[in-house]
């Protein structure tokens, strides 16, 4: 079979890594792909398109004829940290890990409908059912644990921030400000899903909803629940009453989960501008553009 690779994946990988790592490694992926399987011994249905922007996933069978689905990822992913973090939630919430195999950059999970996730509900509901899923991925972390902390992430993040385009100054000094501040107040240490957001909750037979696609860390709730407030943000600006539909959705996601109001906020500004000025980098400006709108209307 060949693994052609969905275009979202090679576009992501190459604005990630550079051009030239991400081409070694998508010239490389058919062979990996087939090793991997070949040693599984699974059966391929199909690679998943669009699929992710991280890796490729392949729908399989296993030889008992169980549904599964094989997740294969360059190395600078660091699909060991997310075996890591699947394995300490054992399904709590989340897609389950089918294989304790130690290879770089290869997961074996349960097969979930990655054709209905979250974004396929009304707003309200999908984001009721969002906090239902979150909360139950905030745990204490494993003895010995391997992921960054908050405070360590965001201080790479921040770094590329400082040399933005000086229109964007205003912007980016509040939400280096509020990481600040944040960071230095931060006391909670629960093991977190790191990119949780309505698109990443799928379908599952298991369980209603499942969580998939962690970039695990520790730190605290409301960094994790950041991401998932400017969730459908062109949905957001296109309204006229987008600023004060964003303070609700934060007030309403905050209070729910009991979650600090004021923290929320700072981290969603942190994020949403971390994220701008990531994609105006990239040159995807209409991204970039919309993100730091909503930003400005925190």
């Amino acid at each position: 079979m060949a693994f052609e690779p969905p275009q979202r994946l090679v576009r992501a990988l190459g604005e990630a890594h550079g051009a030239s790592a991400a081409a070694d490694w998508l010239g490389r992926l058919p062979g990996i792909a087939e090793e991997a399987l070949s040693r599984r011994k699974l059966d391929v249905e199909r690679v998943q398109a669009p699929g992710g922007r991280s890796s490729l996933v392949v729908l399989v069978r296993q030889q008992d004829g169980r549904p599964a689905a094989l997740k294969i990822a360059p190395e600078q992913a660091r699909a060991d940290l997310e075996r890591a973090a699947l394995a300490h939630w054992n399904g709590w919430g989340v897609v389950k890990l089918l294989d304790d195999e130690a290879d770089d950059g290869q997961l074996l999970l349960e097969r979930l409908h990655p054709e209905v996730s979250l974004r396929s509900l009304p707003e309200a509901k999908a984001l009721l059912e969002a906090a239902g899923t979150v909360r139950r991925l905030w745990i204490e972390p494993p003895a010995g644990h391997p992921f960054e902390t908050v405070a360590e992430r965001t201080a790479r993040q921040a770094e590329p921030m400082r040399g933005a385009d000086p229109a964007l100054a205003p912007l980016v000094d509040a939400a280096l400000a509020a990481r600040d501040e944040l960071t230095a107040s931060g006391a909670e240490l629960l093991l977190l899903h790191g990119n949780f957001r309505q698109g990443k909750v799928l379908g599952g037979d298991r369980a209603p909803w499942l969580a998939v696609g962690p970039e695990p860390l520790v730190g605290e709730r409301a960094y994790d629940l950041a991401r998932l407030v400017r969730d459908r943000v062109e949905d957001l600006v296109a309204a006229s009453g987008g600023p004060s539909a964003t303070r609700r959705r934060v007030n309403k996601l905050a209070d729910s989960l009991e979650v600090d109001r004021a923290r929320l906020h700072g981290w969603t500004l942190f994020r949403a501008v971390e994220s701008g000025v990531r994609a105006m980098a990239a040159g995807r400006e209409q991204d970039g553009e919309l993100l730091l709108e909503f930003a400005g209307w925190l």
